[in-house]
């Protein structure tokens, strides 16, 4: 997964370095591990967040970037520079171009699940695959600049008007002087549900749909269970447990205070990482659980592990019981399309029924949200591969991605 961006000003006497470092932050949960970001010709690489990158060289009118959950999802050589959310061969595309291929023919070919941005001669390209798996979107700041983000809320923090989803299998072409689009072979439309339920931020509209809104209706749809309070495991969840403890009429309660940064244990890239996270960021709230019979909602369970320390920790805590609530259905394959997910030996609701889970865990109670419920609530065409093991046809055969040997998990639990 990664989060990508790019601002064009139509003047030359802007420097775009300074928006791009703003919007990569806004951006910046959709990958942790790497951040890149690109002026004209020149680069900046860092491991971790937009934070470490040093921007004094950089200056120009146009420029991208990209945030990423592993050292890959970028390309800057020969003055080719590319940032991408999914899976593509990348270097396949790079030396198309190096030979001489149209940039609009390239992308037009181009195979994979992508939301892609790409730098040269000072002209930007953004693209979608034809499924539209990945969310992309564009607007701008008045008639200064044209702004392109994975999310909505980046163009919010840096003061740009959302305008429109760019459209699957869209190729948008933007230089100093205009901005074109070239539609090319849009296929049925099968946009990623787990945007709407952990990827994206709850202020963002992706996909055209408000992923705000979802949430709440995800959390309205959980398996109810008479309780003394929900609580949400920070920071995904929030939504889900507000909604939940309105449409059953139980206390929601602040469960647990985080410790240090907001960071997303989900994506770090080992399980003693995630696990050491979980203790850093949630420390229960000893009165609010206490005695008491607690709904625990979160946004996703992979593994186990994770949910199993947390159940633990209320535990300890005092909770009477605790029972889990999972605002996604069962996870129960690899992802294709640039999303690292563990093997199927490592999926916890691959053997194991709702109730296995829940004495796994240490639960009172387990329930998931159903893959039908999911669709309905998103309502438009997804992509649930993961979820129920079947992908748009045709594009599995083009990612790079070994389906039954991926990268470790990135959405991992």
């Amino acid at each position: 997964m990664a989060g990508v961006l790019g601002m064009y000003a139509f003047e030359e006497i802007w420097n775009v370095s300074r928006f791009l470092y703003y919007g990569l932050v806004a951006i910046q949960t959709r990958g942790e591990e790497v951040s890149a970001l690109a002026v004209g010709d020149t680069h900046a690489v860092t491991g971790g967040t937009a934070d470490n990158l040093d921007l004094s060289p950089l200056r120009g009118y146009c420029g991208i970037a990209g945030a990423f959950t592993r050292n890959e999802g970028y390309y800057f050589d020969d003055g080719i520079t590319i940032v991408y959310d999914g899976s593509i061969d990348v270097s396949r595309l790079a030396n198309q171009i190096k030979s001489g291929k149209k940039v609009e023919d390239c992308l037009a070919d181009l195979e994979g699940a992508y939301a892609l941005l790409l730098l040269k001669d000072n002209v930007m390209y953004a693209a979608r695959d034809p499924y539209g798996i990945r969310p992309l979107c564009i607007g701008g700041i008045g008639f200064d600049m044209a702004v392109i983000s994975s999310e909505s809320s980046a163009l919010d923090v840096i003061g740009a008007e959302y305008s429109r989803d760019i459209k699957p299998g869209e190729v948008v072409v933007v230089d100093q002087f205009y901005i074109d689009s070239l539609e090319n072979k849009a296929k049925q439309k099968a946009v990623c549900a787990f945007e709407f339920v952990y990827f994206s931020r709850p202020d963002s509209q992706v996909f055209g749909k408000s992923v705000h809104t979802v949430r709440k209706l995800i959390g309205e749809t959980l398996e109810p269970h008479d309780a003394d309070a929900v609580i949400g495991v920070p920071e995904t969840a929030i939504p889900f447990a507000m909604a939940y403890a309105n449409k059953n009429g139980i206390p929601v309660d602040l469960g647990f205070v985080r410790t240090g940064r907001p960071t997303r244990t989900a994506i770090k890239p080992t399980q003693l990482e995630r696990m050491i996270g979980v203790q850093l960021k949630l420390n229960p709230v000893r009165t609010a659980v206490a005695g008491k019979r607690v709904v625990l909602i979160d946004d996703s369970v992979v593994r186990g592990t994770t949910m199993r320390n947390t159940v633990s920790l209320l535990r300890r805590r005092g909770a009477k019981e605790v029972h889990v609530r999972i605002a996604s259905p069962k996870l129960i394959a690899p992802c294709p399309y640039g999303v690292e997910v563990p093997t199927r030996d490592e999926l916890i609701a691959v053997d194991n029924t709702e109730e296995e889970i829940s004495r796994i865990i240490g639960a009172d109670s387990f329930s998931y949200l159903k893959v039908e419920q999911l669709t309905e609530l998103i309502g438009m065409p997804v992509c649930t591969g993961c979820m129920t093991g079947e992908y748009p046809a045709e594009i599995e055969e083009c990612c790079s991605c070994e389906m039954g040997n991926p990268h470790p998990a990135e959405v991992s639990q």
